[in-house]
């Protein structure tokens, strides 16, 4: 099994792949975003360091359930060979109604057939209200007319 675009990465497959990865979490599918990571994928996502796909779509579903209403845009900020730097943000609001914006970055590491080996992220967020929400798409993939991080001046 293939995931295209592969390394090495062109500016022009990085920032497909970035927009892929995008896609794919805005989804809020975990089985079907844990299909574009290693068997033996690797994460640390704050202070959890899930190992392996089936961690990994665990941890995700522990996360959509909690993030409600999650939207996120991702950036690529860098790329090299076979790994890709971005800087992403999301927002959603948790059980009680309160929005919250994160923010971070991440450094993707991918083998050879476009399968991702490796993911950092280091993440903040704070509280927002639900006027200062950006990301006022339809659930789902964000539409390709939606504003960057960088034209919203995120």
């Amino acid at each position: 099994m293939t995931r295209p675009p592969l390394p090495p990465f062109t500016e022009e497959t990085a920032r497909e792949k970035v927009r892929l990865a995008e896609d794919g979490w805005n989804s809020r599918d975990a089985a079907k975003v844990a299909l574009a990571y290693t068997e033996d994928t690797a994460w640390r996502n704050r202070a959890e360091f899930p190992r392996g796909r089936a961690e990994a779509q665990a941890f995700l579903e522990r996360k959509w359930a909690k993030e409600l209403d999650y939207r996120l845009i991702k950036e690529l900020w860098a790329f090299t060979g076979n790994r890709i730097a971005v800087r992403y943000a999301y927002e959603y609001h948790d059980e009680g109604g309160n929005w919250f914006r994160a923010y971070g970055n991440e450094n993707w590491e991918f083998v050879e057939d476009g399968l991702m080996r490796r993911r950092f992220a280091s993440i903040n967020e704070h509280p927002i209200t639900e006027g200062e929400r950006k990301f006022r798409w339809p659930l789902g993939r964000r539409p390709d007319d939606h504003p960057g991080l960088s034209d919203l001046g995120l």
